[in-house]
C-alpha cells in the first residue's frame, strides 16, 4: 500500500484553482505584512577580522554572507533551480505543474518531489511558522502570489539564495560554503555545489556535518536534476558522483583568535550598541594573520611540554559501552563522546580497549585509532590491571573515580607524525602578546591557552609579578645615576634591616661583577644593592617612563626581584620602548571599523610621530640598556635565543618569581617586541626547577623562529650623542673623567671612578648619587585605542609572596 501523498500538497490542490482565479483578501486569512520581504534587509553578523582580511570570528544568531545575485556563480542558480523549482522563470509564485507532477509521482511510486516553488519557501522561512497546518499552507500561497506580484523574479531568487536556513547556523550559500568547505562560493566544484543546492529540503538532519550519508544522498539527487535539466553533462555528472568531498570539521578554525575577537566585540558594542550583531559591522584589527597562528602554536605547543612534565591525571569520566565492537558500539560511543567538548589539538575519544601495550580508541569523529609504544608510555603507570585510584586507596573506597583506564573511559589524544599519543587538557595557563614597536600595533595575541574554557584574558587583565624581567627597567634606572656597565658590584649575602634574606637562584655568589655580567646572570643580589643606592622611590618613578603604574611596584627592595604587579601587556609596552629607541608605545588592536556597504565608521589614528619631545627615555638609556639585554641573550640565562634562532638581533630577558609563580620572558628584536607568560590562574609554583627560561623563553624562540622568518638581522648601529667606548665598554660621555660609581661593596659602599691620571678615591658612604636630571615621570601606564579589559590583581597569596626570598632568572 502506498503511503498517502502530503498533506500540505492535498491543500494546495484544493485552493488552486480559487487562488488562480482571484486571491482572497489577506484579511480575510489574517495575512502578515509581506515589507520584511519587499524592503529586505538580510541580518548580517558582527564579523572581525585580521589586518591582511582572514576572518576571526562572526558574532550573531545566524552565519550570514550577503552576496548580490549579479555575483552568484551561474552553477549554482542553476543548481538550486533545478532540484527545486525547474518552472521559476514561468510561474506567478505557484506552480500548478509543479504540484500536478508532485502529485502524479506520488501516486505511481515514483520519487518524491517537493511542491512549493522557491518563493513559497520564501514566505515560509520568512513570515511564516515551519509546523504544518493547512491554514497555513492556504497562507504561503496567497502571500507567494503578493510577492511575486511586488517583486522581480532576480530579486525574488537573490533574497532566496541569501536567507534560506542550510544548517550549522549557516544562512545563505556563501555562508554555507565557508561553513562546510570553507571556499568562497566561485571556488565551489560541481559536486560541492550540489550538496550546498540539495540542503533546503531538510537543513537540520541532512547536513554534510550531521550526517554526510543523507546529504550525499541528496547531493544524487541534485546532480541527476542537474543532468536531466541540461545543466551539466553526462561526462560531468558521472565526475561529480566520483568525487570525494572534504568537509571541514567544526574543528577546522581558520584562525584562533577568541581573546582579541572578544575585545574587538566588546569595544565595537560599546560604541555602536547591540544592533552591530546584525547590521554586518565589520571589525579590522591590527593582528596578521601567520603571526597570530605562529602565536598560538607556539603557547600551546609549550603548555603542553610543561604539562607532560607531571603526571597524567587519568581518564576525564567514565561511560558505559555494549560489549562488542559493532554498530551498536559505534554508535553508541558517538553518543557518549556528544557530551564531551572535542578540540582541534586536543581530540577527545572513547576507549574501546586497553592494555599496557596498546590501547584502541574512537574519537568524536567517528575515526578508530590505536596507541602503542611511545604513544602511550605517560599513560603507562594506570594501565596495569591493579593501577591506584585517584587520591589513593581511600579515593577508591569513597567510590571516586580511578586512574586505571578501561573500557568506556573518556581521555584525551594528540596526534604525533603520523601516530598517536596519550594527553590531557592542562591546568596551567599562559599568555603571549606582540606588537609593532614603532607603531604599537599589536601583532598577535593569545590570552590563555584556550578561548572556549577560560574567556580571562591573562594579557590584558592578569596583574602578576614580573620576577627579573623587571630588573632592565631597574639597570636603565641606575645608568641616570652615575652606574655604567662596567660598575663592579658585589654578589654577596644580604640581610636587611627587617631580616630579608634574598637569594639568587642559583645559591652561589659570584663575588665582584660588573653590571653586564649581573644582569646576563640575573644576579639578584646584585639588583638588591643597585636598587638601595639608585633609591626605591626613584625607581618606581622611572617605571612610569616604560608604562607601568608606579602605584603597583612596591615600595621597598622586593622592588628589585619584580614584585610588583603589571601585566604582559604593560611589559610589551615597556620592552617595546627599548627597541624603538626610547618613544612611548601605545597598544592598538581595532584598526577600522566598517558597515556593512564598506563605509568607515571608525580609523585608528597613526602612531604619534617620534621627536625630542614625546621621547620617553634617553637615547643613550636605550642603547646602553639594549646591550645589556643583547649580552643575556648572548651568553646570560636566555643564552639559547640567539643560538636557537641563529640571529644576534635579539633582546630580552627572563623572569622567574618566587617559588617560580610566574615564568617569564620578555624581549624584542628592533621590529617585533613579545611577551610570554606561564603560570596557573590560582598562583601556585610551576615546580622547584622550573624558571622563565626553561618556560616562557622556548614559547617566545618558536613565536619569534616564525615571525622573523625572512627579516634580515640588524645591528645595533652606532651609539647615539652621549655615548662613547672607555676600554672595553660603554659609558657616558660626561664619565669619562671619572666620577661615576666604579665599585658598590656587599656593605653598599660606593666607589667612585677616578680622573684619569689621578690617585683613586677613598670610598664615600652609601646613598643615591644624582648627578642627572631625570625626565618627568607621569606617562600614562596604558593608553589603547579602545579600552583594554578590567585588570584583575594576583591573590592575596600572591602578594605576600613578594616579601619572600628571592626572585630567580
Amino acid at each position: 500500500m502506498r503511503a498517502p501523498f502530503p498533506r500540505a500538497l492535498q491543500v494546495a490542490l484544493v485552493l488552486l484553482p480559487a487562488l488562480w482565479a482571484a486571491p482572497p483578501a489577506g484579511a480575510a486569512f489574517d495575512l502578515p505584512p509581506i515589507d520584511r520581504i519587499v524592503n529586505y534587509q538580510p541580518k548580517l553578523p558582527l564579523q572581525v577580522f585580521t589586518a591582511d582580511g582572514v576572518e576571526i570570528a562572526q558574532f550573531g544568531t545566524e552565519r550570514r554572507q550577503f552576496v548580490p545575485l549579479a555575483q552568484m556563480p551561474k552553477l549554482l542558480q542553476d543548481a538550486v533551480l533545478a532540484v527545486e523549482d525547474t518552472r521559476f522563470r514561468e510561474h506567478r509564485g505557484i506552480d500548478p505543474k509543479g504540484m500536478a507532477r508532485a502529485l502524479l509521482s506520488m501516486l505511481t511510486g515514483g520519487q518524491r518531489q517537493g511542491a512549493s516553488t522557491i518563493t513559497q519557501q520564501l514566505v515560509r522561512s520568512m513570515l511564516l511558522s515551519q509546523r504544518f497546518t493547512p491554514e497555513r499552507k492556504a497562507r504561503e500561497i496567497m502571500l507567494a502570489l503578493q510577492v511575486e506580484q511586488a517583486l522581480p523574479k532576480d530579486r525574488i531568487l537573490e533574497i532566496y539564495l541569501n536567507e534560506i536556513f542550510l544548517g550549522q547556523r549557516a544562512y545563505g550559500f556563501a555562508a554555507a560554503a565557508q561553513t562546510y568547505f570553507g571556499k568562497p562560493l566561485a571556488k565551489l566544484s560541481i559536486a560541492e555545489t550540489a550538496l550546498l543546492a540539495g540542503l533546503p529540503q531538510n537543513p537540520h538532519y541532512a547536513n554534510p556535518v550531521a550526517s554526510l550519508e543523507r546529504a550525499t544522498q541528496r547531493q544524487h539527487v541534485v546532480l541527476e536534476r542537474m543532468h536531466v535539466t541540461g545543466v551539466i553533462t553526462a561526462q560531468q555528472l558521472a565526475a561529480a558522483r566520483a568525487e570525494k568531498l572534504a568537509i571541514r570539521s567544526p574543528l577546522d578554525v581558520p584562525l584562533h583568535a577568541g581573546h582579541v575577537a572578544e575585545m574587538a566585540r566588546r569595544a565595537v558594542v560599546e560604541r555602536f550598541g547591540t544592533e552591530a550583531y546584525s547590521t554586518g559591522i565589520r571589525v579590522y584589527t591590527s593582528l596578521r594573520s601567520a603571526d597570530q597562528k605562529a602565536a598560538w602554536t607556539a603557547v600551546r605547543k609549550g603548555v603542553l611540554e610543561y604539562d607532560r612534565k607531571g603526571a597524567w591525571g587519568g581518564p576525564e569520566d567514565q561511560e558505559t559501552l555494549p560489549g562488542d565492537d559493532g554498530p551498536k558500539t559505534e554508535r553508541a560511543a558517538a553518543q557518549a563522546l556528544k557530551d564531551h567538548r572535542d578540540d582541534e589539538m586536543l581530540r577527545v575519544g572513547i576507549v574501546l580497549a586497553a592494555s599496557p601495550k596498546e590501547m584502541r580508541v574512537q574519537l568524536a569523529s567517528g575515526e578508530r585509532i590505536t596507541l602503542s609504544g611511545e604513544g602511550l608510555r605517560w599513560a603507562l603507570p594506570v594501565l596495569a590491571p591493579k593501577a591506584p585510584p585517584k587520591g589513593g586507596k581511600k579515593a577508591a573506597a569513597d567510590g571516586k573515580p580511578k586512574l586505571a583506564v578501561k573500557r568506556g573511559a573518556i581521555v584525551r589524544v594528540v596526534q604525533q607524525g603520523k601516530g598517536w599519543a596519550i594527553s590531557q587538557w592542562p591546568q596551567v595557563q599562559a599568555g603571549l602578546v606582540a606588537l609593532d614597536p614603532a607603531s604599537g600595533r599589536v601583532r598577535a595575541l593569545v590570552g590563555g591557552f584556550d578561548f572556549t574554557q577560560q574567556q580571562f584574558n591573562h594579557v590584558t587583565q592578569a596583574l602578576r609579578q614580573p620576577g627579573s624581567s623587571f630588573k632592565p627597567l631597574l639597570y636603565s634606572a641606575a645608568l641616570e645615576h652615575g652606574v655604567m656597565p662596567a660598575s663592579v658590584i658585589e654578589d654577596a649575602p644580604f640581610s636587611g634591616a627587617n631580616g630579608w634574606e634574598p637569594q639568587n637562584s642559583d645559591g652561589r655568589f659570584d663575588g665582584p661583577l660588573t653590571l653586564r655580567e649581573a644582569l646576563a646572570k640575573s644576579k639578584n643580589l646584585v639588583s638588591v644593592r643597585l636598587l638601595q643606592q639608585v633609591g626605591v622611590g626613584t625607581v618606581r618613578d622611572w617605571a612610569a617612563h616604560f608604562g607601568l603604574d608606579p602605584a603597583r611596584q612596591p615600595d621597598n627592595l622586593t622592588l628589585a626581584l619584580g614584585a610588583g604587579s603589571v601585566t604582559p601587556m604593560q611589559m610589551a609596552q615597556a620592552y617595546g620602548e627599548l627597541a624603538n629607541g626610547g618613544w612611548p608605545v601605545d597598544p592598538v588592536l581595532v584598526e577600522r571599523i566598517t558597515d556593512a556597504q564598506g563605509k568607515v565608521l571608525f580609523d585608528a589614528a597613526p602612531a604619534a610621530p617620534h621627536t625630542e619631545a614625546t621621547r620617553a627615555l634617553p637615547a643613550r638609556n636605550v642603547f646602553i640598556t639594549t646591550s645589556l639585554l643583547n649580552e643575556v641573550t648572548r651568553v646570560g640565562t636566555a643564552a639559547r635565543a640567539q643560538r636557537q634562532l641563529r640571529r644576534t638581533d635579539v633582546y630580552g630577558k627572563t623572569g622567574t618569581t618566587n617559588d617560580a609563580v610566574d615564568a617569564w620572558f620578555a624581549g624584542f628584536q628592533p621590529g617585533l617586541a613579545a611577551v610570554v607568560w606561564m603560570g596557573y590562574d590560582d598562583p601556585r609554583s610551576l615546580g622547584d626547577r622550573e624558571s622563565g627560561g626553561a618556560l616562557a623563553l622556548p614559547v617566545w624562540i618558536d613565536y619569534m623562529a616564525a615571525a622573523l622568518k625572512g627579516v634580515p638581522v640588524v645591528s645595533q648601529g652606532a651609539p647615539p650623542p652621549g655615548v662613547v667606548r672607555d676600554g672595553d665598554d660603554w659609558i657616558y660621555e660626561e664619565w669619562l673623567d671619572g666620577g661615576w660609581i666604579s665599585h658598590i661593596d656587599a656593605e653598599g659602599a660606593v666607589t667612585l671612578a677616578p680622573a684619569p691620571g689621578a690617585l683613586p678615591p677613598a670610598d664615600v658612604a652609601s646613598a643615591p648619587v644624582e648627578n642627572m636630571a631625570m625626565p618627568a615621570a607621569g606617562r600614562p601606564p596604558l593608553r589603547v585605542t579602545f579600552p583594554m579589559l578590567q585588570q584583575r590583581p594576583v591573590a592575596p597569596a600572591a602578594a605576600a609572596a613578594a616579601a619572600a626570598a628571592s626572585a630567580p632568572l
